[in-house]
């Protein structure tokens, strides 16, 4: 990817996600990027689209941080325990919200920005979280049945939702912790 292009991608995820995504003006990601308008546009040909590459990004740094974090978890002496190769997602999540980059989590934020379902920024955001589950159940396949394992990824997938928002909204910074113990609870007792 070009510098310039990669440049704006950056700037811009840094300030809708401090922001938010209307909020964010092209004005004020040229001044912060140093870019002029003519470029944006050369690589661009809107904001949505712009948005989108934004959260092209941050899907691949959260997919990336977050298999680095089981894979790591794996090679301990609980790595063939899938159980907590799940709930170190929940580890994860802690670390996230104690940063200074937590503002939320970016694809909630622009899905409500975007509430058309069909709207391609919601759809993508739709996606991001189903990627999410499908990791998580990725790790709990050889546990148990398809439909079984769907189930658990679902609800482990709405603590970390939940974790998210209660960490955002309300500042409950121990929240993925709080969650991470519920969580240990559906995944020890369900079938």
């Amino acid at each position: 990817m070009q510098p310039r292009k990669q440049h704006l991608i950056d700037t811009a995820l840094i300030l809708f996600n401090k922001y938010g995504y209307h909020a964010t003006g092209i004005d004020l990601i040229l001044a912060e990027s140093g870019v002029s308008k003519a470029t944006l546009y050369k690589h661009f040909r809107s904001k949505e689209e712009l948005i989108l590459a934004a959260l092209q990004l941050r899907h691949e740094q959260v997919v990336s941080k977050l298999k680095d974090k089981v894979e790591g978890n794996k090679q301990s002496p609980k790595n063939n325990d899938p159980v907590e190769n799940v709930l170190v997602i929940f580890d994860n999540l802690s670390e996230w919200f104690n940063s200074e980059t937590f503002f939320g989590c970016n694809f909630i934020n622009v899905s409500a920005e975007y509430a058309d379902s069909n709207h391609p920024i919601n759809i993508f955001a739709a996606k991001h979280k189903q990627v999410i589950v499908d990791i998580i159940a990725a790790q709990l396949a050889t546990k148990a049945t398809d439909k079984a394992t769907q189930k658990k990824a679902d609800q482990i997938g709405l603590l970390v939702e939940g974790a998210i928002v209660m960490a955002h909204t309300r500042g409950m910074k121990q929240s993925a912790l709080i969650a991470k113990e519920m969580a240990r609870i559906i995944l020890k007792t369900q079938p």
